[in-house]
């Protein structure tokens, strides 16, 4: 019996080049007018805001130690970008690192292709090169952005976002990046984080071979005999319900304070970073998580 043979897979045509076409298919429908110009190329619209971030190696000082780290603009966190709800924006993303990096609007709607992850629309920045993300601001809040690129979010390549609302139509302060119906009178932004002079991808490999490694907080032989003294078949279908799912009872984040610092702007608890405000006035924060594992629980003393 003869068979036909298999078509030939057209040059170039791989995997990842059928899923970012058909993505791009998929989602056309779901984009506003303005964006459908940005799926395959740019908006031609002349930008409202143009902004100019290099990623780069800074030296910081965490827990008194002076350390290299990557970060976006030299600091950590890294610049800030405020922008108004709205708005046509232009980010320029130079790498000056020696390896590919990338920058991802943690929360925002964009095109997909302005979305800043390698892998899937977006083969991500190579070193010494720049790319120009263009997107339209489409809400307003409190956001984050990072790279996504070899754990390099983990080492420092992150930053505040804060969008403000649009201002009401004609009252003359369209685009100025500042909500101009305030109801306080400062604001401070309190970006959290974790951080650990190990690299991300030996933390990675330490959770592979155990996920266990960095908690701390174990069972001991000494609970289990007292728990069968109390709690006989308690005790034995516990321990049988988390060996099946091959957890510690404990173990609330797979990474722990057994190699992380955990930072406040930037700063450990204590290199005591400090944020100021004058009695009787009416303080606004923005709070962000931008840890790669640790949920934080905040408080303020004296405050519900």
């Amino acid at each position: 019996m003869k068979t036909e043979p298999k078509a030939a897979q057209p040059h170039g045509f791989t995997r990842r080049a059928f899923v970012r076409t058909a993505s791009g298919l998929a989602l056309a429908p779901l984009l506003p007018f303005e964006a459908l110009g940005q799926v395959n190329g740019f908006s031609t619209r002349r930008p409202d805001r143009t902004v100019d971030l290099q990623i780069t190696e800074a030296v910081v000082t965490i827990d008194g130690k002076e350390r290299k780290v990557p970060t976006v603009g030299g600091s950590l966190p890294g610049t800030p970008l405020r922008f108004t709800e709205g708005e046509d924006v232009e980010i320029r993303v130079t790498n000056a690192l020696d390896e590919t990096s990338s920058l991802h609007w943690h929360g925002l709607l964009v095109p997909f292709d302005q979305d800043g992850v390698p892998g899937f629309s977006f083969d991500g920045i190579p070193a010494g090169e720049t790319f120009t993300y263009r997107f339209s601001v489409r809400q307003s809040g409190t956001y984050w952005y990072h790279s996504h690129s070899g754990g390099q979010e983990q080492q420092g390549i992150y930053a505040p976002l804060i969008i403000d609302p649009a201002p009401p139509h004609g009252s003359g302060h369209e685009h100025h990046g500042g909500n101009q119906d305030k109801g306080y009178d400062r604001e401070h932004v309190i970006l959290l984080s974790d951080w650990t002079s190990e690299h991300p991808m030996t933390v990675l490999r330490n959770l592979k071979g155990s996920g266990a490694r960095y908690n701390y907080g174990k069972r001991t032989l000494s609970g289990l005999i007292g728990g069968l003294f109390s709690k006989p078949g308690t005790t034995i279908r516990d321990r049988e319900m988390w060996g099946r799912m091959r957890m510690d009872p404990t173990d609330i984040a797979d990474v722990t304070g057994a190699t992380y610092t955990y930072l406040l702007n930037g700063k450990s608890a204590d290199d005591n970073w400090v944020g100021t405000f004058s009695p009787g006035e009416r303080v606004r924060l923005r709070i962000i998580n931008a840890s790669a594992m640790t949920i934080f629980n905040f408080r303020i003393p004296g405050l519900p």
